[in-house]
């Protein structure tokens, strides 16, 4: 039988779990606007029934409370975390595309880029068609020029800072993804301390899962969390967790440990106009490669790697038809043309997935189509075995991996391909002339390059293919180069047009002309307009074949960010549905466990008077 006082018992109970569930309000209360909180909520249950061995058997013990747990639905933030990598995806690639597009702009007026710059310089080759004798018409012409020149090296000098900021941004994004994996490791063992004594680490499951959502944005993850066995009573676990967070398959968390990613600066380029140096990634304590620029990866980490990497699937292949003397002979090569060569003069040869080194190449192109070229001979630094050889012949070769994307080595690579196709043909014109004292001037190029190293500018005669032996040349015509060396960073007007009389503007075969000629200006005139040039386009086209690609890719990045943003927000709100703190739920859970404790002390009140009449009147 039951206490005569059992009823302020059963009444005090209600009192201490009221008083709880209105602690538990007050704190989602004062968390309203705290990020990543989850709403908390006590759990209670009827106290275990007492056995009074009388008629009714059993009597109620009041109500117990068990738990204040945050409440969190796991399938909702399972596919949050699934699409947030493509919101970090889509808009990172979009900022750095605004960035490269920003390098085009040409409205004639505040940004005056490639059509201002083009224009002048053809209206100054019109000027020289009935003024090649005078100096001053020459001279404003070659610094027409030079500025033309001038602009494709602040162009590529933007992209390479372009890539330079994206190379450095993956450095500091890897340090970040270290150092939530380290936190996120330590929160687990913090929360596994409390909750395997029986409490529950509400705040500190929010900070976790706020990092993994963090997390989530950069690499594409998997989270896992399965309760520890209890060997000895199966039914009742011990408390702890197992808390494991996996990238691309690999392990980044197991629970208290974590593994940490690495960036190694390479020693090779893989692109001709690559910055040195650019980071790769891998594990630190393997040492295995970690490709986050994968087809199969997505998050910020990704974007980054296409924008810094990406080549539109036109990096360098080929299929190797003979290996002998220390060098590897590719033919049916996808890079055809001089001006579409992309791949530095020395790095490293994919052969059957492994990395051998080459020190330079020399090319061959068809006797019946001398601008196509179909064989390339690499000079390797790393020999092949035997083996390795046999495994070799008639597969395929590479440099660098295909990659999906229009990134700073594609922009970079068509810029040397217009330049090198609207240079040889500008060259091949002015070396048909004569200067003002009847020289000619096939003994230079007007348009050059110079050697990053030496300083010494390229000479471009179409003499020789050899891009191993070849010198820089000297501006007396000694040595000879090719338009493979020409790029958009080191494009130059002729250090020999700093005299104007030495410029090519008349026509060497044309007796008794006279130095005011216009047939080379002419035909100079024609490559503006009339010239099929660079992807089916005159020089003038440049622009337009530049603007369409970033165009493309930029409304692309635009589109999917917003679609995937907007489901992002929708998985959110639906998630905060569950989670989130709503305050005018709140304000009626404080009325309603406000009421509940009101009545809790009601009823001990009540019973005070019931037992103040039995004890006082009654003698009990």
């Amino acid at each position: 039988m039951p206490s005569t006082f059992f009823g302020l018992t059963i009444a005090s109970s209600g009192l201490n779990a009221s008083q709880v569930a209105l602690n538990t309000t007050a704190n989602n209360i004062a968390n309203v606007q705290t990020k990543g909180y989850s709403r908390q909520q006590a759990n209670r249950v009827a106290g275990d029934a007492l056995r009074t061995y009388t008629k009714y058997g059993t009597m109620g013990t009041g109500v117990t409370t068990v738990s204040i747990k945050q409440v969190r639905n796991k399938y909702y933030d399972a596919k949050y975390w699934f699409n947030q990598p493509n919101v970090g995806l889509y808009e990172t690639r979009l900022d750095y595309l605004l960035q490269i597009e920003n390098y085009f702009l040409d409205d004639g007026v505040s940004s005056k880029g490639f059509k201002t710059i083009l224009n002048t310089m053809f209206n100054s080759v019109d000027s020289l068609k009935n003024q090649a004798g005078d100096a001053n018409v020459r001279q404003q012409f070659i610094a027409d020029a030079q500025k033309f020149a001038t602009y494709f090296n602040s162009l590529s000098i933007g992209l390479s800072e372009v890539q330079n900021n994206a190379n450095e941004e993956i450095k500091s994004t890897v340090q970040n993804i270290n150092a939530i994996a380290e936190k996120i490791a330590l929160l687990n063992k913090q929360i596994n301390v409390i909750e395997v004594q029986g409490g529950y680490a509400n705040e500190l499951r929010d900070q976790r899962a706020l990092l993994v959502d963090e997390l989530s944005k950069i690499v594409p993850i998997e989270v896992s969390e399965e309760m520890v066995p209890n060997s000895n009573d199966p039914e009742n676990p011990l408390g702890g967790t197992y808390y494991s967070v996996r990238v691309s398959g690999q392990l980044l968390v197991n629970t208290y440990d974590y593994y940490t990613l690495e960036c190694v600066p390479r020693e090779n380029r893989i692109n001709q106009s690559d910055l040195d140096g650019l980071y790769d990634i891998c594990w630190s304590d393997t040492g295995n490669s970690f490709n986050a620029g994968a087809s199969h990866m997505s998050g910020t980490l990704k974007a980054l790697f296409d924008i810094r990497d990406g080549n539109n699937n036109s990096n360098f292949g080929g299929v190797i038809t003979d290996i002998q003397n220390g060098s590897v002979k590719i033919e049916h090569p996808n890079i055809t043309t001089v001006a579409g060569m992309t791949m530095p003069e020395s790095g490293l040869l994919t052969i059957n997935g492994k990395n051998f080194r080459y020190s330079g190449f020399t090319y061959e192109t068809d006797p019946n189509d001398p601008s196509k070229v179909v064989s390339y001979t690499f000079e390797m630094e790393d020999m092949l075995s035997g083996d390795e050889v046999n495994r070799a012949i008639g597969g395929p070769a590479s440099i660098g991996t295909s990659i999906d994307s229009m990134g700073i080595p594609y922009y970079q690579g068509q810029l040397n391909e217009y330049l090198r196709s609207f240079c040889t043909l500008f060259n091949d014109i002015l070396k048909k002339g004569e200067d003002l004292d009847g020289k000619k001037t096939d003994y230079y190029a007007f348009f050059t390059g110079k050697d990053e190293i030496s300083g010494k500018e390229y000479i471009f005669d179409g003499k020789k293919t050899d891009l191993i032996t070849g010198n820089p040349a000297a501006a007396d015509g000694s040595g000879t180069d090719n338009y493979y060396k020409l790029t958009a960073a080191n494009i130059c007007v002729s250090s020999v047009c700093r005299d104007p009389r030495l410029l090519g503007a008349t026509a060497a075969d044309i007796t008794g002309s006279g130095v005011d000629t216009y047939d080379l200006m002419g035909n100079l005139a024609l490559l503006k307009n009339d010239t099929i040039i660079f992807r089916g386009a005159t020089a003038a086209g440049f622009l337009e074949c530049m603007i369409a690609d970033i165009s493309v890719d930029t409304q692309e990045s635009e589109i999917f960010y917003e679609n995937y943003s907007n489901v992002s927000y929708t998985i959110d709100s639906q998630r905060m549905s569950v989670s989130g703190v709503d305050e005018d739920e709140e304000a009626l859970d404080l009325i309603k466990f406000q009421n509940a404790y009101n009545l809790s002390s009601k009823m001990i009140s009540v019973m005070a008077q019931i037992y103040d009449r039995l004890i006082l009147e009654t003698g009990v």
